[in-house]
C-alpha cells in the first residue's frame, strides 16, 4: 500500500510592498541623477549663452570722407568784446573728421580792422583748420583792402596771387608764392610777402620789381612875383609828361 505523498514545503510568502513605497524607493534612487543632468544642462546653457569676449579686431583705415556740408554757408568771428573780426563765405563747405579739416569751394574772407578797414580775400578753393582760426586760399587769390569799409569805394592796396595764408585771430596773412600788389602809388612783383591788417604793414622778402607813377613836384612859396613864377613853371613841366620809373631792390 502506498504511501501518501505531503505537498512540498513552502517558503514564506513574499508581501507586495505598497505603491507609495516603491515611489518613494524610485525617487530615492534616481532623484540624484536627474538633478546631476538639470545641473549638467544649466551648464552648458548657461555656456551658450554668455557673449564670448571678441578677439582684437584689425582698424579699418580711415577714410578721407565728410561727415557734413553746409551750402551757401556764413561763418562769424567775434573778439572778447563782441566786436566782429571776422565773416567767412562760400558756397560749400565740407567738413573731414579723420583730419578735422574744412574745404571751401569759392571762399570770401572779410577782416575788419579796429579803425573800420575792410579786408576782402577771394579765391577758388580754401582748406581750413576744425576752428577755423588758418586758413589757406588756393587758385586765383584776390585780396582789397579798404580804408574807410566801404566795399564800393576804390581800394588802396591790392594783391593778386595763387596762394594766401590768413591767420584769422591775429588778421596777419603771408604768402610764400609770388604775387603782384597794386597801391602805394604804383604796381610790384613779389616773391613772397606778410601783410598785418592791424598795423597796415606790408614787408616783402625774396626780391622782386616795382613801378610807380612820377608825382609832380610841390611849388615852394615864392618871395618874389619872379620867383613865384619860374617855381610853378618848373612845376607845370613834369606834370605835363607824367612818367612811370621802375625800380629793383
Amino acid at each position: 500500500m502506498a504511501a501518501a505523498l505531503a505537498p512540498p514545503p513552502t517558503g514564506p510568502r513574499r508581501r507586495v510592498q505598497p505603491l507609495l513605497w516603491r515611489l518613494q524607493s524610485f525617487l530615492a534612487s534616481y532623484v540624484p541623477l536627474l538633478l546631476m543632468a538639470a545641473l549638467a544642462g544649466f551648464t552648458w546653457w548657461l555656456i551658450k549663452s554668455t557673449p564670448q569676449m571678441e578677439t582684437p579686431r584689425e582698424k579699418a583705415p580711415v577714410r578721407h570722407e565728410p561727415d557734413y556740408r553746409m551750402q551757401g554757408f556764413e561763418l562769424e568771428r567775434f573778439s572778447s568784446d563782441g566786436r566782429l573780426l571776422a565773416r567767412i563765405l562760400g558756397h560749400e563747405l565740407r567738413h573731414y573728421p579723420d583730419n578735422d579739416t574744412v574745404e571751401i569751394d569759392v571762399p570770401e574772407l572779410r577782416a575788419y580792422g579796429e579803425k573800420g578797414e575792410l579786408l576782402i580775400a577771394q579765391a577758388r578753393r580754401a582748406i581750413s583748420n576744425g576752428d577755423g582760426s588758418e586758413i589757406q586760399l588756393l587758385g586765383d587769390v584776390k585780396l582789397h583792402r579798404y580804408p574807410n569799409g566801404d566795399p564800393a569805394s576804390a581800394p588802396d592796396l591790392e594783391l593778386y596771387g595763387e596762394f594766401l595764408h590768413a591767420f584769422v585771430p591775429d588778421q596777419k596773412m603771408r604768402s610764400h608764392l609770388p604775387a603782384r600788389v597794386v597801391g602805394l602809388g604804383g604796381e610790384m612783383q613779389v616773391r613772397s610777402f606778410e601783410y598785418n591788417n592791424l598795423t597796415g604793414l606790408l614787408s616783402f622778402s625774396g626780391g622782386g620789381k616795382a613801378q610807380f607813377n612820377a608825382q609832380p613836384r610841390r611849388a615852394a612859396p615864392a618871395a618874389a612875383p619872379a620867383r613865384a613864377a619860374s617855381a610853378a613853371a618848373a612845376s607845370a613841366r613834369p606834370a605835363a609828361s607824367s612818367g612811370r620809373s621802375s625800380s629793383r631792390p
